[in-house]
């Protein structure tokens, strides 16, 4: 993930950098036709040039954005995760586990349902 080492390496805590580490990682993995990319300062994945899914960090969670509507189609595992959301991210604590299921889901959606959107957001 040589294109998110500078903005990992400003990461302080080394749990905080290891988990952001290990979902990178996971995502590569697990969805190899996304692009990773730095982008508004915030590691993100796009998909034919389209946004799939947003990471930032703040000292009670990490925030993962896969806009409003991935948002509202899974209010309710998200709820059952046990994170809080607003309405363009969802906030997973440092110290809860991350429900890779529910990230899963998440970029699945964003990838079919923005299989034939030419625009960076959704319109």
């Amino acid at each position: 993930m040589e294109i998110f080492a500078e903005y990992l390496a400003r990461i302080d805590n080394p749990s905080h950098r290891e988990r952001l580490e290990t979902v990178f990682g996971w995502i590569t993995d697990n969805f190899q036709a996304l692009t990773p990319k730095i982008a508004w300062n915030q590691p993100m994945f796009t998909d034919h040039g389209t946004f799939i899914i947003g990471f930032s960090t703040a000292k009670p969670h990490m925030a993962v954005a896969p806009e409003k509507a991935g948002i509202l189609r899974f209010a309710d595992d998200i709820a059952q995760a046990g994170y809080a959301h607003t309405k363009e991210l969802v906030r997973i604590p440092w110290d809860s586990p991350v429900d890779l299921a529910l990230l899963e889901k998440l970029i699945a959606f964003n990838i079919a349902d923005k299989a034939n959107c030419d625009t960076f957001w959704r319109k």
